[in-house]
């Protein structure tokens, strides 16, 4: 396994984070203590979660996630061999009406209860890092680019930095971070933390793929110059890019299958970029899925790439990807396919 610092911390991450909001949903406990197991047989030493999963996110799973990695940490007994991770969720209409009534803001009140919730869950008195899901404010998030000016109201930055602060001064964050967010965010938070002496980010959690490289345009040099690295999410396009749903396929129990609604990277545009870079993998006698992942671990502004699986033998292979140094003709054929496929899944 490779390992990279968390920002500028002295803390050592896997580049690979084992993604968990399957669990509780599509696996179940059982499932999830086998993943657990053989991430960290292989040297995966980060584990990513949040209160909102298991996904999709509802009622009856509100919690479930946290829920199995507190039942595995409580029969291993190995919280100090990890880098534990998880996210405070924000507002949103219809979607999140389960959380705190729906009304979930990044402020003193909900940070304090949502952590609390989070650790009674887990069975640890503290995490490694935790992380605003999505950006209270109104924003191009989630699969939207194209900024929409609004005279939306959110909690200031600075309120909701010093409520984080809190929480570290008490013990029960080591970092902060950020998730879906914008060069415009992160730079904020970055400058009022300087201007007020308090905590940093220390990464950025956003989607990043070969179907969606628009990272890569203001947040990768963001990253880059102030040691707040990207934590890769969705980086196989909820496995579009393994190939398996080319030609209308739909494997059971799949996640596009069984949730038809989530068409993110399903488009046309994704389905002809996702044919010519499985072929481009074919080609060169690679597995499409690994060459995908061995892209986005690759980026010098990655911290972690966040695989998700629902079988062992997808996370088998999804780990392995650490082993696949990309050549130099198979990276020219990614760019070139990328400069006529450009970004088809924002």
């Amino acid at each position: 396994m490779e390992y990279r610092k968390l920002g500028n911390t002295d803390i050592d991450v896997s580049v690979i984070c084992l993604g968990t909001m399957t669990w509780g949903e599509q696996n179940t406990q059982a499932e999830a203590f086998a993943q657990m197991d053989y991430a960290l047989d292989q040297g995966v030493n980060f584990f990513d979660t949040a209160e909102l999963y298991s996904i999709p996110p509802k009622a009856k799973t509100y919690g479930a996630t946290e829920t199995i990695i507190g039942q595995w940490l409580k029969k291993t007994g190995k919280r100090e061999q990890l880098i534990l991770a998880s996210k405070i969720a924000g507002p949103g209409v219809g979607w999140v009406d389960h959380i705190r009534g729906g009304k979930t803001v990044f402020d003193h009140n909900n940070i304090s209860e949502a952590l609390d919730n989070s650790l009674q869950r887990l069975g640890t008195d503290y995490l490694d890092l935790y992380q605003l899901h999505w950006p209270e404010r109104q924003t191009n998030f989630f699969g939207q680019l194209g900024y929409t000016p609004s005279d939306d109201h959110f909690t200031p930055i600075r309120e909701t930095l010093e409520a984080l602060a809190q929480q570290v001064r008490a013990g029960k964050i080591r970092h902060i971070g950020l998730s879906n967010e914008t060069p415009w965010g992160t730079m904020e938070f970055l400058r009022l933390a300087k201007q007020h002496n308090l905590p940093r980010i220390v990464s950025v959690q956003n989607p990043y793929s070969l179907l969606n490289r628009s990272y890569e345009v203001g947040m990768a040099e963001v990253s880059w110059r102030e040691h707040a690295g990207l934590l890769a999410y969705s980086p196989l396009g909820f496995g579009v890019l393994s190939g398996k749903y080319l030609g209308g396929n739909k494997p059971a129990g799949a996640r596009i299958t069984l949730y038809p609604d989530y068409t993110r990277y399903t488009g046309p545009g994704a389905q002809q970029a996702t044919e010519k870079y499985v072929a481009l993998a074919r080609q060169h006698g690679l597995d499409p899925a690994q060459m995908a992942l061995a892209y986005v671990n690759s980026r010098q502004f990655l911290t972690s790439t966040i695989i998700g699986a629902t079988t062992m033998a997808q996370l088998q292979a999804n780990i392995a990807s650490i082993d696949l140094d990309l050549s130099d003709e198979v990276l020219e054929g990614i760019e070139a396919i990328h400069e006529a496929h450009p970004n088809p899944s924002p």
